[in-house]
This record gives structure tokens, C-alpha cells and sequence, in this order.
């Protein structure tokens, strides 16, 4: 019994040894894997509507207020700055809504609920954005007013403002 064992031994390291001979030779190497991610940012609105202004009686001594959104989203880590020219019926810095050529509506947009800082197109009016922590859209109030007491026609009056993402 003891033989038969030895001699499977054997052949089992022959078979080994003769298998191992058999086989080619082998090297390996790296394959490095890379990329790179983008800054980028989108930016979209939702409309400031302020709905009815009345100048008689519920606006002659109140401003009408209203808010809209601007929503980005950006890659992880992009700063950016938001900024609003002044509309396409501006006179210098001050925003108006337009019914006919020669009717207009004053109003500004601020970048606080307070309304006390003026939401503008350059470095010292726009909002900087910290560093975005994620993709995720952070979306952010643009506060509207319509001062008291203007003298407007009847109508309906329309302002479009650019809103810019700089990143």
C-alpha cells in the first residue's frame, strides 16, 4: 500500500514538474487610467411677478414687492458669480418695465429680503458663490419692488433682465 502511494506521489510530481515546463513565460506592465472633470454651471430663472400695481390706493403710499428665483448648478468645487444687467428698458442703473415707449414703471431686484443692496451686473453688485459643495442646483431669491406713488398708465408693463453666471 505504501508503494502505491510513493509511486502516485511520483507521478503527480512529474505531472507537476513536465505542466509547469509547458507554460509560457509572463510579465506584466501598468495601464494608467485618467481623466479629468470639467467646471462647468448652467443657470435658469423662474419670473419676478408682481402682479397688480395700484398707485390710488394700495401702492400710493406702499411699495409692491415680489420674488423669483436663479437656480445653478455647478461642478463640485466651481465658484462663480451671478449677475443682472439692468433689463432692456434701463435708463443708467435704474430698472423700468415698459408698456409703450413712453410708459414706464420703476422697480428694482436686490440680492437680500431686506431689499437694501441692489442686484447688479458687476463685482461690487453681483453674488459671489462659494465654492458649490456639490452638484445639486442651489437656487437663490432675486427680492423685486415697485417704489409707491408712480404716476404709471394703465396697462401692462414687461422688462427682461439678462441673468449671467460667471465661472
Amino acid at each position: 500500500m505504501r508503494r502505491i502511494v510513493f509511486a502516485l506521489v511520483g507521478v503527480v510530481i512529474v505531472s507537476i514538474a513536465v505542466e509547469s515546463g509547458l507554460r509560457a513565460q509572463t510579465q506584466t506592465a501598468s495601464l494608467t487610467v485618467s481623466a479629468s472633470v470639467a467646471t462647468n454651471c448652467t443657470i435658469a430663472t423662474a419670473p419676478v411677478s408682481f402682479g397688480v400695481y395700484d398707485p390710488v390706493a394700495a401702492n400710493a403710499t406702499a411699495p409692491l414687492d415680489a420674488t423669483g428665483t436663479i437656480t445653478v448648478t455647478c461642478t463640485r468645487g466651481a465658484i462663480a458669480h451671478i449677475g443682472l444687467d439692468a433689463g432692456n428698458h434701463a435708463v443708467g442703473a435704474q430698472r423700468r418695465m415698459q408698456q409703450t415707449s413712453t410708459s414706464h414703471l420703476l422697480y428694482e431686484i436686490y440680492k437680500d429680503a431686506s431689499r437694501t443692496a441692489v442686484w447688479g451686473n458687476d463685482i461690487a453688485s453681483d453674488i459671489d458663490l462659494p465654492p458649490a459643495p456639490s452638484i445639486s442646483p442651489r437656487v437663490y431669491t432675486a427680492y423685486g419692488r415697485v417704489p409707491p406713488s408712480q404716476d404709471a398708465a394703465v396697462g401692462s408693463y414687461t422688462d427682461i433682465i439678462l441673468a449671467t453666471i460667471l465661472f
